[in-house]
């Protein structure tokens, strides 16, 4: 696809961005429109997938024929049937008269069906015998109809294992997705979030009659690191918050953060339920993220504490590209009254003592020789005894929150961003009451 089409068709439809995600994404989209395949558009709540669904119509030979978008976990399981193939009066209570469905009168158009994976079991198969030979029956008709109909559907969950779990047709989903279109979410494409910010921004300036807000490379850079779970949506609502609720159009990284605290709060990896059930095992998970995340910010201050030691005593840090060369059989200890000690020129290899599983800390004698050299010593003695378990780490969390809020089990909840109905089994699986 050349440059210059890509280009015209972003201008038309109003897409933002350079990513090569999205060009990926769009280029398919622009070559499945010319024909009646079946699309299925897959990404994050809030990237735009409507959007492509209207690019594939537009650019297809039924342009000028209907488009209707159906969003198919907002219609109650009981009525999704009628709205969609129609209904014969008095086909259940309320059926007053014959009605026709979407897929009847949007006949040589598109449907675009948004939230596939919340479509009903027995809605699958009738939507699967449309796509197969384009015939449906009415609700509480025994007459087959004919409807001629391009289909593009999307979700934001993982269709497959909706099938592993009995959820969803396999032989629907393998229908559906004839062309594959995969919308990238916004923390994806980094790159694309100032030129979307001052987008919003300028639109609603436009809108109100008011100077748009500009942030400085600091401030568009704390929007790049941030994770967007709600994706262009929620860029979308920061821009216009920060429209309405700063004083300065020129805005720098502190008035930001300042204004805009959720910036600043970590967004953990953790895959979203995609079973629609208890959030159980997904908020253990997620704990068991922050105390790693924790550890790694503490692990962080410890090396940020030695480089200051080492510089501060004008001591010399090891090579460790020669130590990592070292065979683990080498013996560098050499036995003496106050413990081992190592030649002043001889570096301590950094695997030493850790064949047990524990940690033999390194002690710095600052009492040097007259020579000025300096004396490292490893005692026995200094052996630290370190967690070697997630429950181990999950449990040292939860006892640590708890004393911090004196047992006060909502505020320790929102700490450690679980449920209070977690915390509470957790307390009583790691016998933590007597803290509490």
């Amino acid at each position: 696809m050349a440059a210059q089409p890509l280009q015209s068709i972003k201008a038309r439809f109003g897409i933002i961005g350079t990513s090569t995600l999205l060009d990926n994404a769009l280029e398919t989209a622009i070559r499945v429109a010319p024909t009646d395949l079946t699309v299925l558009i897959t990404g994050e709540s809030g990237v735009g997938k409507e959007a492509f669904s209207k690019v594939i119509h537009a650019l297809s030979v039924r342009k000028h024929n209907d488009f209707i978008a159906v969003n198919c976990g907002a219609i109650p399981e009981g009525t999704i049937n009628s709205e969609l193939f129609g209904h014969e009066k008095g086909a259940f209570t309320g059926a007053i008269g014959e009605r026709k469905g979407y897929f009847e009168t949007v006949s040589g158009g598109t449907i675009f069906l948004d939230e596939i994976g919340e479509m009903p079991m027995d809605t699958q198969a009738f939507l699967l015998r449309l796509l197969e030979n384009g015939e449906f029956i009415r609700v509480g008709s025994s007459k087959v109809e004919k409807t001629d109909v391009r289909v593009i559907a999307a979700t934001n969950v993982n269709l497959e294992e909706r099938v592993r779990n009995g959820k969803f047709r396999e032989d629907l989903y393998y229908r559906l997705n004839t062309v594959p279109i995969r919308v990238p979410a916004l923390h994806q494409r980094r790159e694309d979030i100032p030129l979307l910010f001052r987008k919003f921004a300028y639109d609603f300036s436009e809108k109100y009659r008011i100077q748009a807000v500009r942030l400085d490379r600091q401030a568009e850079g704390v929007l790049e690191s941030y994770r967007w779970p709600g994706n262009i949506r929620e860029l979308k609502n920061v821009a216009e918050q920060l429209s309405v609720l700063s004083e300065e159009r020129d805005i720098n990284a502190d008035t930001l953060i300042r204004l805009m605290p959720q910036l600043m709060e970590r967004n953990l990896p953790v895959p979203a339920n995609k079973n629609g059930g208890g959030g159980g095992e997904f908020q253990e998970r997620e704990l068991l993220y922050k105390v790693l995340f924790d550890m790694k910010s503490d692990l962080n201050d410890l090396k940020s504490l030695i480089y200051e030691l080492v510089s501060s005593n004008n001591l010399r840090m090891p090579d460790l590209s020669r130590l990592r060369s070292l065979p683990a059989s080498v013996d560098f200890k050499e036995q003496t009254s106050t413990g081992y000690s190592m030649p002043p020129n001889q570096d301590i290899p950094s695997y030493y003592g850790a064949s047990d599983n524990r940690v033999t800390p390194i002690v710095i004698d600052n009492n040097r020789p007259p020579t000025g050299e300096t004396t490292y010593h490893i005692r026995d003695t200094d052996i630290v005894d370190t967690p070697i378990t997630l429950e181990d780490i999950e449990k040292e969390a939860i006892k640590k929150a708890l004393k911090k809020y004196k047992g006060k089990r909502k505020e320790v909840a929102e700490e450690l961003q679980i449920s209070e109905r977690t915390l509470y089994r957790k307390i009583n699986e790691y016998n933590l009451s007597s803290i509490s």
